[in-house]
């Protein structure tokens, strides 16, 4: 049963007594707010209407969640802010002798959140709040941009893969139990032995390649003697994903040399699984020297209010890129508003995206991002004229070719080929630098999207995309103000909780913001709040409550 804040005020009050929190920092902000910030009866779905007990009530959880990632704290270490922390206390409206709870509420919170996907409660409310402001406009422009942030789990080498591995599942399947274990075989009872009872560690010289070599070959046959084993419990889901997993760290890490025995493959797979605990862990890489494990997270911000409209995660191997029509789509589907344009580094500039946001059938997007630098422009593909109507190819010295071969992909777009005359290539002073070929001269190949890239060329060499261009600044900006509130600091296993950590800080930076821009513009907040509460609602594509707009 829901549980509700009590509208009588206690003598002890917090905000009715004198105290020396500032209230223009962000909890005095938050305490003016009061009650009003969220409502109990927004998640009155999440509990039984006629039994049991009351619960905590839902506002005051989703209060403490967003005081809990803002300043970065364990979930013990927020209820005891709760109790002693004058800060939070201001911040929540609870009195001076509010007696707290137990630190496995938050957790039962946020599992009650996720299973009934309100994980973005907290998040879309304040932006609700934004429109009903007019802090975000019906049409925005987005800053997109994504970071690195750690794994909840340890990185772990391909040894300890397998060891680990082999230890969950056979106690996945219950043979560390001992009813399971009774008229086992001698290798099953081998193997629960090894790896169960005494958690298979080798006592051996790792320097030692052979020895090295030797505790490979003997994980291998272990893991293959695994997953024959969970062949009998493949309709389990659990032990069926688990059982992949295993397959896919063979399949990754290990092959077979010469002599036919199993060595640790040469190269690292670009999926490759990096820990058992937390399985959607990768490599990543934001640069050739900034390597990382964990995942990306995607942040996009609305350029006039500085506000974040998206926050996600996404694999840490996959390309930035990926990430813009996803994001895009949640902003227009939970928020009710239209895309304008988006400004993202090179990494969003592919053709794929240009084409999908330039041929929206309604409301198509403006991508602002720029093309690489040539590492030689004078000889470079840009410096080519290609018609692609008459299917010609002008070099920057006058040649001129007509494509040599054509074809089409699924969506019936048209590549081209165009390869040069090498004797007449042969007395040009561009020769060496140009062509690569012994057998032919310069050889030029159309993307399916060449009419995009070409545009974009020449659109960023004007003196408007680069002053637009500038203002990207800002989403970095924005991804280090949440780096400070622990963004990089990932607490929970799975993709559902992590991004409702991640949308509950989103929604702590976006208060902050929110306040100073009310405050700037004079607009009172709390009445927009008690407005909002008796408003009639309507759920957005995406699933959100929102408001009817007038």
């Amino acid at each position: 049963m829901i549980g509700k804040r009590k509208k009588q005020r206690s003598l002890f009050d917090v905000l009715g007594l004198p105290h020396q929190v500032p209230p223009d920092s962000f909890y005095g902000r938050m305490g003016r707010l009061g009650a009003q910030l969220f409502n109990d009866e927004d998640l009155k779905e999440m509990y039984c209407d006629d039994n049991g007990r009351p619960s905590l009530p839902p506002s005051l959880l989703s209060g403490v969640l967003l005081l809990q990632f803002y300043d970065d704290v364990s979930d013990a270490e927020a209820v005891a802010r709760v109790l002693y922390d004058l800060r939070w206390k201001v911040a929540l409206n609870v009195s001076l002798g509010y007696g707290g709870f137990h630190p496995s509420s938050l957790s039962v919170f946020r599992t009650r959140l996720v299973e009934h996907k309100r994980e973005r409660y907290a998040f879309d409310r304040l932006l609700q709040v934004s429109r009903q402001a007019g802090l975000l406009a019906d049409k925005v422009t987005l800053l997109t941009d994504t970071t690195d942030v750690k794994g909840s789990g340890a990185v772990q080498d391909t040894y300890t893969l397998l060891r680990k591995g082999i230890r969950k599942l056979i106690k996945m399947m219950g043979y560390h139990l001992p009813g399971k274990r009774q008229g086992c075989s001698a290798e099953t009872e081998r193997l629960i032995s090894s790896y169960v009872d005494q958690d298979r560690r080798a006592e051996a010289d790792w320097s030692d390649p052979a020895e090295r070599q030797a505790q490979l070959k003997i994980l291998v046959e272990d893991s293959e003697a695994a997953l024959e084993l969970a062949l009998a419990q493949a309709d389990d889901p659990q032990v069926r994903s688990l059982g992949w997993m295993i397959a896919k760290i063979l399949g990754d890490d290990v092959e077979t040399n010469d002599s036919g025995e199993p060595q640790i493959a040469e190269g690292t797979a670009t999926d490759r699984i990096i820990s058992i605990e937390d399985p959607e862990m990768r490599h990543g890489r934001k640069s050739a020297a900034h390597k990382f494990n964990g995942y990306k997270t995607s942040t996009s911000i609305d350029q006039a209010s500085a506000l974040i409209l998206d926050i996600a995660d996404l694999p840490a191997s996959e390309g930035d890129g990926k990430s813009l029509m996803p994001s895009i789509a949640r902003v227009e589907g939970n928020l009710g508003v239209i895309v304008e344009s988006v400004i993202g580094d090179g990494a969003y500039g592919s053709g794929e995206n240009r084409a999908a946001c330039a041929e929206r059938p309604e409301n198509p997007i403006e991508l602002l991002s720029p093309m690489r630098r040539p590492a030689d422009p004078e000889v470079d593909k840009s410096a080519f004229e290609v018609d692609l109507d008459a299917q010609t190819a002008t070099c920057p010295r006058g040649q001129t070719v007509s494509a040599s071969s054509s074809k089409k992909d699924e969506e019936e777009r048209t590549t081209h080929k165009y390869i040069f005359d090498q004797a007449t290539c042969r007395t040009c002073p561009l020769f060496a630098r140009c062509v690569r070929s012994k057998t032919t001269g310069r050889t030029l190949t159309t993307s399916f999207y060449e009419n995009f890239l070409r545009e974009a060329r020449l659109r960023q060499q004007t003196d408007e995309f680069k002053q637009r261009y500038r203002l990207r600044f800002r989403v970095e900006g924005k991804q280090a103000e949440l780096v400070t509130h622990g963004l990089r600091n990932t607490r929970y296993l799975g993709e559902a909780k992590r991004n409702l950590q991640r949308l509950y800080l989103g929604a702590a930076v976006n208060l902050k913001r929110i306040a100073t821009l009310a405050k700037d513009k004079g607009i009172d907040l709390l009445a927009i709040l008690t407005n909002l509460g008796n408003q009639e609602l309507q759920v957005c594509s995406g699933g959100t409550m929102m408001p009817v707009m007038s």
